[in-house]
C-alpha cells in the first residue's frame, strides 16, 4: 500500500471519529468477555498500532502487521514489539494466545477462510477471536479501493464463514448504524456524479474540522451501549465474537 496512506492513517489514527468510535466498541467488548487474569492478546494485522494502548489495558499484548512502513510507524509507539507477519501463512509467533484481535483485517485477505483457521490455530482452546470487518457490497466505494480490500461482508455469511473455519460464534452485529443512512448517501451520490478520486487526500480518512468530528466521534462510540445489550440490525460494518470450543 502507498506509504503516504500510512503516514496519514498514522497522523488521524488519535483522533478521527471513525478510530475513535471503533477503538470504544471494541474496547466494551473485549470487557464483556470471561478472561484469564493478564490474558495473552494479539492483534493480528495492527496497522500503524492505533489499538495497541487500549489492548495493553487488557492484557499482555502481541502484534504482527504485513506493510514494513506501518509495522515501523507502530513500533514507535513502544506498547510492544511488533512482528513484521501476514496471514495465513507467516505468522511470527508461535505461542497460544487467550484473545485475537482481527479489526479491518479479512476484507484484506484473498484466502479469509485460511487466514480464519490460522488464527484459531493460534488460540488456546477457549480463546476468543474479534472480528471487524466492512459491510455490504453495494456500499463499496474508492475507500475500499484505495485500502486494497477483496470485498464488503453480510452478517449471515460472515456467521457461516467463522463456523466453516471451526469456530462457536457467540455474537455477531453490524455496527456504525446511526451515520449508516448518511454514509450510503454519501457513498451514493459520489458513484452517480462520478465524484470517486484515487487521492489519499480525498480518502473517508480525511480529518473534519473538530466540532464535526467530536460529534461523530461521541455518536459513534454511543453505539457501544447498544450493542453490549443486543445486534443491531445494519449498519456499514459487522462485529463478531467467536470461540474456539470442541
Amino acid at each position: 500500500m502507498d506509504k503516504n496512506f500510512y503516514l496519514q492513517y498514522a497522523s488521524v489514527e488519535e483522533k478521527h471519529w471513525w478510530f475513535v468510535g471503533r477503538r470504544a466498541i471494541v474496547d466494551l467488548m473485549i470487557r464483556k468477555l470471561t478472561l484469564p487474569k493478564n490474558p495473552k492478546i494479539l492483534e493480528a494485522g495492527c496497522g500503524t498500532g492505533g489499538n495497541l494502548s487500549m489492548l495493553a489495558r487488557h492484557g499482555q499484548v502481541s502484534a504482527m502487521e504485513l506493510d514494513e512502513v506501518a509495522c515501523a510507524i507502530a513500533n514507535e509507539r513502544q506498547v510492544t514489539q511488533v512482528q513484521l507477519g501476514s496471514l495465513p501463512n507467516n505468522i511470527p509467533f508461535t505461542e497460544k494466545y487467550d484473545l485475537i484481535v482481527i479489526l479491518d483485517v479479512l476484507e484484506h485477505i484473498d484466502d479469509d477462510k485460511a487466514a480464519l483457521l490460522a488464527l484459531r490455530s493460534r488460540l488456546k482452546l477457549g480463546g476468543w477471536l474479534l472480528v471487524t470487518v466492512p459491510a455490504y457490497q453495494f456500499l463499496w466505494s474508492q475507500h475500499d479501493e484505495i485500502n486494497h480490500h477483496k470485498r464488503r461482508y453480510v452478517l449471515r455469511a460472515l456467521n457461516q464463514l467463522l463456523r466453516k473455519a471451526g469456530f462457536t460464534v457467540h455474537y455477531a452485529s453490524y455496527f456504525n448504524t446511526f451515520l449508516f443512512p448518511i454514509v450510503a448517501l454519501v457513498r451514493g451520490l459520489r458513484k452517480l456524479f462520478r465524484l470517486e478520486s484515487n487521492s489519499v487526500a480525498s480518502s473517508d480518512i480525511a480529518l473534519p474540522s473538530k466540532p464535526v468530528n467530536r460529534f461523530l466521534s461521541l455518536l459513534f462510540a454511543s453505539e457501544r451501549y447498544l450493542l453490549s445489550r443486543f445486534s443491531l440490525p445494519f449498519g456499514v460494518s459487522i462485529v463478531l465474537l467467536a470461540q474456539k470450543t470442541d
